[in-house]
C-alpha cells in the first residue's frame, strides 16, 4: 500500500513536471528573454513581464526619468510590443544619447534572442526627458524606424547598480543550438 501511494505519486510528479515543460510556448523556449538577461545584469529582482516592471519597482526601487550606467530601462507595451521590453544602461554618452545591454531586441543572423552590447539609444521625446526613444536595430543597421515609449529607469540600489559580473549567454541561445537537441544539453546549460 505504501509503495503504491509512493508510485502514485511519482508519476503524478513526472506529469507535472512534463505538463510544465510543455505548457512553456516553444518560442520562448527558443531564445533569452530580456527579463533574465536584464535582472541578471542590474541586480534589480523583478520578476514577470516587462511591461510590469515599472509599477512593480514602485515602493522597491527608486525611479526617475534620468538614465544612469546600471539602471533598467523599462519599456512600456505597445501593439508592436506588447510585453514591454527592459535594457541596463551601460553608458551615458550625453543628455540625449546612451548605450545599452540587452536581450531579444534585434534578430541577429535571422535568430531572436540574442544577447546586443553597447547599443545605441537616442532620446527624441520632445521635451528631452526620455520619454521616447529610437533604438539601434541591427537587421537595418541603424536606428530602427519607430520611437519607443519609455517607462522610465529603475535603479538597483538608489544609484548606479555596482558593476557586476557580466552575463553569459547559456549554450541554449547561442547560433549553434536547435530546438530538439535535448533536454541534457539545456540542463547542461544551467550548471554553467
Amino acid at each position: 500500500m505504501l509503495r503504491s501511494r509512493f508510485l502514485n505519486s511519482a508519476i503524478a510528479s513526472v506529469l507535472m513536471l512534463a505538463g510544465v515543460i510543455a505548457s512553456v510556448p516553444a518560442a520562448a523556449r527558443d531564445y533569452l528573454q530580456c527579463v533574465p538577461f536584464a535582472r541578471s545584469e542590474s541586480g534589480v529582482e523583478i520578476y514577470g513581464n516587462a511591461k510590469t516592471w515599472w509599477s512593480q519597482a514602485a515602493g522597491s526601487y527608486e525611479r526617475g526619468n534620468e538614465p544612469r550606467k546600471g539602471a533598467v530601462m523599462a519599456f512600456a507595451g505597445t501593439r508592436g510590443m506588447p510585453m514591454g521590453h527592459v535594457a541596463v544602461v551601460k553608458k551615458v554618452l550625453n543628455d540625449r544619447e546612451i548605450l545599452i545591454d540587452h536581450a531579444n531586441w534585434s534578430p541577429i543572423n535571422g535568430r531572436r534572442g540574442q544577447i546586443e552590447r553597447g547599443v545605441r539609444v537616442i532620446d527624441v521625446s520632445d521635451a528631452g526627458d526620455w520619454s521616447m526613444v529610437r533604438v539601434w536595430y541591427a537587421p537595418i543597421g541603424d536606428l530602427g524606424l519607430r520611437a519607443n515609449p519609455v517607462q522610465g529607469f529603475i535603479y538597483a540600489d538608489g544609484e548606479a547598480a555596482p558593476e557586476r559580473p557580466r552575463f553569459d549567454q547559456p549554450i541554449w541561445t547561442r547560433n549553434d543550438w536547435k530546438p530538439g537537441n535535448g533536454l541534457t544539453l539545456v540542463a547542461a546549460s544551467l550548471g554553467q
